[in-house]
């Protein structure tokens, strides 16, 4: 029986196949490569000496996914593939719920025509919206600030009614937080296409000369140095979160939403300090003005995860920035 893994060639996903196929699963892949590089196949086999199985397919193409149900003996799916940057969210909503809340509603299909009825969701801290204090815990009311946020809340409920209507139905919905570093052997790590929109790989490329400056966005918020705090996590101890996660569902059904994060807040200012010390040098970056839609403060409560998954991220932000910076600094140009 394998686990499917929706846009597994991706930043989260290709750690995550990478922990999966070590713990001994099979893996199949379906990625359209819209915001990840073929490349990753390569480096996923060099670290585990295995080739996953890989679809090139669009979640969109309900024929092409039916064809992976069909050919392959499907057990569970963990689905990461989606848009994820908020403001080209904003700037083409139309695109974001489309994609992903339509390629969802194909993949679901999908899965209850071939039986397949356990899914791990890829959420985010980010239906926590405006207006709920830290830490984040998972009862409390769900909203969102943009289309990206808004795709998750809608995608959270959608998998929820699924299990209200057939009870066979097991659905975990991961909420991240912030994920930030790369594996230890440095062939794997976050490569976006183009600009970064995450402020890791925006240091990251600073650091390395590739961009000039970094933005930090407001020095006034209500923080230890008035700079945005936010929960990093390792993407390894996340990629091992879903480990536990599959495992899980694999002997329940139901609906659980459980936060995969540190418990800890961090600020821009000291996530950049850290990766200084792990490049050996200052990097430039100026003070600019608030971004609307950012929150001061966003941290989890971990609890849940501990107790129902007995999983805890156990990797610090300098093991985070170092292997960030191993990353970086042996694929400058990304991975070609």
């Amino acid at each position: 029986m394998a686990i499917l893994v929706t846009g597994g060639a991706g930043f989260i996903g290709s750690h995550t196949v990478v922990e999966l196929i070590q713990a001994g699963k099979e893996v199949v892949i379906v990625d359209n490569f819209s915001n990840s590089k073929p490349e990753v196949l390569n480096r996923i086999e060099k670290i585990t000496g295995i080739r996953p199985i890989l679809y090139q397919a669009d979640l969109l193409d309900k024929p092409a996914i039916d064809k992976i149900f069909e050919e392959q003996n499907i057990e569970a799916v963990i689905h990461f593939a989606g848009f994820k940057a908020v403001g080209e969210s904003v700037q083409k909503p139309l695109e974001y719920y489309h994609n992903n809340i339509t390629g969802t509603l194909m993949l679901c299909q999908s899965m209850r025509e071939h039986g397949c009825k356990k899914i791990v969701f890829s959420s985010s801290a980010t239906v926590y919206g405006m207006n709920n204090p830290v830490p984040f815990k998972e009862g409390m009311p769900t909203s969102a600030t943009n289309p990206y946020g808004y795709t998750k809340v809608m995608i959270e409920q959608i998998l929820s009614d699924l299990y209200v209507a057939d009870k066979e139905w097991s659905v975990i919905l991961l909420r991240y937080f912030n994920p930030i570093g790369a594996h230890e052997s440095g062939l794997i790590g976050e490569d976006p296409n183009g600009i970064p929109n995450n402020l890791l790989p925006y240091i990251a490329q600073v650091a390395i000369g590739k961009l000039p400056c970094l933005s930090v966005f407001g020095d006034d918020y209500d923080t230890v140095d008035g700079t945005g705090v936010r929960d990093y996590i390792h993407v390894v101890d996340l990629a091992l979160g879903h480990l536990k996660a599959i495992d899980y569902s694999l002997s329940h059904t139901g609906v659980e939403a459980i936060n995969l994060g540190t418990g800890n807040g961090t600020s821009v200012l000291q996530i950049l300090h850290a990766f200084e010390k792990a490049c050996g040098h200052s990097i430039n970056y100026k003070i600019a003005p608030r971004r609307a839609g950012d929150i001061a403060s966003c941290y989890a409560d971990a609890s849940k995860a501990k107790e129902m998954l007995d999983w805890e991220a156990t990797r610090t932000i300098e093991d985070m920035c170092r292997t960030g910076w191993n990353f970086i600094s042996k694929n400058p140009n990304g991975l070609e």
